[in-house]
């Protein structure tokens, strides 16, 4: 559908909010961390609080309040009536009290901001040039372990909020055939490994990942008591000499795996899938495709997260369209048996070996 055409006076006040959109950002994650938003959020119900309500109940400066609630109200985070009294505005709640909103901040401010100041260096380089804010790595995935705290929270509760939402769907969907043995292709953690062995009591699980992050997946899988049925073997997927992987596997299990490579590097892996698999074996992909969401603010969100891929993680992947995905499986020898919606942001791409004719 075509968008009416902006006024001059419009379009004007909107790259001026991009023009200062740092500011509005540090504004909000100034007035979250400080408490100033629940604080006038709680006030709301009796017609807003004044400054000088905030700054003797809080011990913040009327100065330092004044500059940020300023910012906040030409931003339309808050209100202020004719009595001086602010009151959140629905904006305000959202970035206050929205739990997607919340993690989609925390991530934006503790793992990507520094780092996109080199965002037109790791478009000239195609390497993840803001990656040396956070540490000196040739990629992400290698320092995800080494993360402080703090950062490491802001990463993986990101990185879950859109795959925790779908798991019980996911493990309905991966178990539809009652595999045996699931090689989990990038299991981080090592969260889905141990949901499928609380699903069924009889499924091993082989998950496939660098290092780090396996090292911490078999150590929660042994907490959880699922360490005789999760094993783990080491593989640095962007490495010359990856090993192929071992036949056997009743289903490969790649959920928001693919998205972290290059395509060429996602034919690889690929085609190191399709040479593991018989013509029984089903690998089934699970991703986000910025050509399948319903709503604008989920595609933006998407194409946001290809801005940290070439900053910081590892500047050549992105989140991809559905058709890239689907021709690069093509290419890989596979075959696309069925494409399912998964909850609300998620695709499903059910693939088997393609047998000669």
């Amino acid at each position: 559908m075509l968008k009416k055409p902006m006024r001059a006076f419009d379009a004007l006040q909107e790259a001026q909010k991009i023009a200062f959109a740092p500011f509005i950002f540090q504004t909000v994650v100034s007035l979250k961390k400080l408490g100033i938003l629940d604080f006038i959020f709680n006030n709301n119900a009796k017609g807003g609080v004044t400054i000088q309500e905030i700054s003797k109940v809080m011990s913040i400066s009327e100065y330092g309040l004044g500059v940020l609630l300023e910012m906040a109200e030409s931003s339309d985070i808050v209100t202020k009536d004719e009595s001086h009294r602010y009151e959140l505005t629905k904006i305000g709640y959202f970035l206050n009290y929205n739990p997607v909103t919340g993690v989609n901040i925390d991530f934006t401010n503790d793992i990507c901001y520094k780092g996109l100041f080199h965002l037109k260096e790791a478009i000239e380089t195609g390497s993840p040039s803001g990656l040396k804010e956070l540490g000196n790595w040739p990629n992400i995935y290698h320092g995800l372990s080494k993360l402080t705290d703090k950062e490491q929270k802001a990463w993986f509760e990101f990185d879950h909020y859109y795959s925790d939402e779908i798991f019980q769907l996911a493990l309905e969907t991966l178990f539809e055939k009652k595999p045996k043995l699931v090689y989990d292709i990038g299991g981080n953690t090592g969260k889905f490994a141990i949901a499928c062995c609380a699903f069924d009591e009889n499924i091993k699980v082989r998950i496939f990942d660098l290092p780090g992050q396996l090292s911490k997946a078999l150590a929660n899988a042994k907490k959880k008591g699922f360490s005789n049925r999760i094993s783990g073997t080491e593989v640095d997927w962007l490495s010359n000499d990856v090993p192929e992987l071992p036949k056997g596997a009743d289903t490969i299990w790649m959920c928001q795996f693919l998205d972290c490579f290059s395509k060429e590097e996602i034919l690889k892996i690929l085609s190191l899938a399709a040479k593991a698999m018989s013509a029984e074996t089903e690998l089934i992909i699970t991703e986000t495709y910025t050509d399948r969401q319903k709503f604008d603010s989920a595609k933006l969100v998407l194409e946001a997260t290809s801005l940290y891929f070439t900053a910081l993680a590892n500047g050549n992947s992105k989140m991809y369209k559905s058709d890239e995905f689907k021709t690069l499986i093509g290419e890989a020898g596979l075959t696309v048996t069925a494409d399912e919606q998964l909850g609300e942001y998620h695709t499903v791409l059910r693939c088997k070996k393609r047998q000669a004719s």
